[in-house]
């Protein structure tokens, strides 16, 4: 019988918090790496994340959680990164990269790396010199909440390669999740990507009374802008209409748990872009990826009004009021 492997998560916010919850269903061990000490300590002692997820209990006997980075990863043999893309860069600063060599590295990173304009796959390839086809991402349509709450939820697994696709694939399928997987490596993590920042319009728009005729236009859009810039990006045959892309946006433009849907409505609502995050206390991706998109647009000559439009607002301090207005006859 082949011998189980030994699955790292890297990160402690809701989507690792999540992901660890989801593969204790079809493993028997998951290693799982928090900066937090505090969080560590108090999830060995209650069994929840005291930020993150709450509702979920941890079966602790399944799971080594450690604020070591090098050991959980060394005493692991497929990596899944699930730390916020702002953060990054810092925490594998001075890492010791041969611990990644041989081993499939899974981003579930819903961001962009600001600092080298790069989504996450390009990240692990260039910092840990990890091929392509042992690189993959683990994106939507799905809310960690609603992992927690054990609802019928979709994932998809991209890689290049389909051997490691479908065995993560096997890895988070259980009762309330269904998996897919797909060779669209770069397609999936940059409309990954997108999805937040069109994201945060949908929430200034919300905020600033716009209603549901408006947004159905505006989202619409958002799905042709996507298709546009991946297409020039990575031009291959792809149905942008398919789950992992359309799906993924829709559930991130409309739902309560969104977080950069959330940060826009507060936006939206008055707040300035300062307040909004201090008031949310979580990352809100799109924030990052707006600037990092804008400048990758102008890069492959793409016309993105919407990214422009959430740009000018959270970066050039354009009003909401003015800047959707003028958006709004931009569409069609």
């Amino acid at each position: 019988m082949e011998e189980e492997k030994k699955i790292a998560v890297i990160g402690g916010g809701s989507w690792a918090t999540a992901l660890v919850k989801i593969l204790c269903n079809n493993v028997s061990s998951v290693n799982w790496y928090m900066r937090n000490e505090v969080a560590v300590a108090h999830i060995l002692k209650f069994r929840h994340n005291p930020k993150y997820l709450q509702s979920v209990e941890f079966d602790l006997d399944k799971i080594n959680v450690s604020t070591d980075l090098n050991e959980t990863i060394r005493n692991s043999d497929i990596v899944i990164i699930a730390t916020p893309s702002a953060f990054l860069v810092k925490l594998f600063e001075d890492f010791p990269i041969e611990l990644f060599e041989g081993k499939p590295v899974f981003s579930a990173v819903k961001g962009i790396i600001p600092e080298y304009n790069a989504i996450p796959a390009r990240f692990i390839h260039k910092t840990f010199g990890t091929p392509y086809d042992n690189i993959g991402i683990i994106c939507g349509p799905c809310h960690a909440e609603e992992v927690a709450l054990e609802r019928l939820s979709y994932l998809t697994i991209a890689s290049q390669e389909d051997e490691i696709a479908e065995e993560m694939a096997e890895l988070l399928a259980c009762r309330y999740i269904k998996t897919t997987v797909s060779d669209d490596l770069f397609g999936t993590e940059i409309s990954a990507v997108l999805k937040n920042v069109y994201s945060i319009a949908s929430g200034i728009c919300s905020g600033l009374g716009y209603g549901d005729n408006f947004q159905s236009v505006l989202i619409s859009n958002a799905i042709q802008e996507i298709e546009n810039l991946i297409d020039e990006m990575s031009p291959i045959h792809r149905d942008v209409k398919s789950s992992a892309y359309l799906g993924d946006l829709l559930v991130t433009a409309y739902s309560k748990f969104s977080r950069n849907r959330n940060f826009g409505f507060m936006i939206g609502k008055g707040y300035s872009v300062k307040t909004a995050q201090l008031e949310m206390d979580m990352v809100a991706e799109g924030y990052y990826a707006t600037k990092s998109v804008m400048e990758i647009s102008k890069k492959f000559q793409v016309e993105m009004p919407i990214v422009e439009a959430v740009y000018n607002v959270i970066y050039e301090r354009i009003s909401p009021v003015i800047e959707m207005r003028i958006l709004s006859d931009r569409l069609s």
